[in-house]
């Protein structure tokens, strides 16, 4: 009698631990994968990502739109890579063509942080942005690499 309710008690405690785990917390598989082109402040840029300093005629008046690639930043995780889209001399948009997918971790991350980075930049016109916490890498090359794409432009 006694080792059947050991095993009842066994297996309540089993089923109570199975039902409780959160995998998304311990390591789980993330179906949250974004390309690098989906990653952007603007959805309608259409931009190549190979493309720097190329002049884009614009609806009307003087003000012109124009685009600048930062330089690769090569981070602990992977590359980061900004490109602007300047019109009439302020931030239009920010795109993020690389940052780094090696692992599912990497993407969760960079789905996190690169839309609070790049409102980060639109609002503040400049590099000075504050970083992301949990994302210090991946902040660090994206501003660096806006930077880069800020000298271009000028700004």
């Amino acid at each position: 009698m006694r080792r059947i309710s050991y095993w009842v008690l066994c297996s309540i405690s089993t089923l109570v631990l199975l039902v409780g785990f959160d995998a998304s917390r311990h390591g789980g598989t993330s179906t949250a994968t974004a390309p690098p082109s989906a990653i952007t402040s603007d959805p309608s840029t259409t931009t190549s990502g190979s493309t720097t300093g190329s002049t884009k005629p614009s609806g009307g008046g003087t003000a012109r739109t124009t685009t600048f690639t930062g330089d690769v930043v090569q981070t602990q995780w992977g590359p980061v890579q900004v490109q602007l889209v300047v019109h009439g001399g302020t931030i239009a948009s920010v795109k993020v063509l690389q940052y780094p997918d090696g692992n599912p971790r990497d993407v969760e991350i960079a789905n996190y942080s690169l839309p609070i980075l790049i409102n980060e930049t639109t609002q503040s016109q400049s590099a000075q942005i504050d970083m992301v916490s949990g994302a210090t890498y991946t902040s660090e090359g994206y501003v660096q690499s806006l930077q880069s794409a800020l000298d271009q432009a000028s700004l």
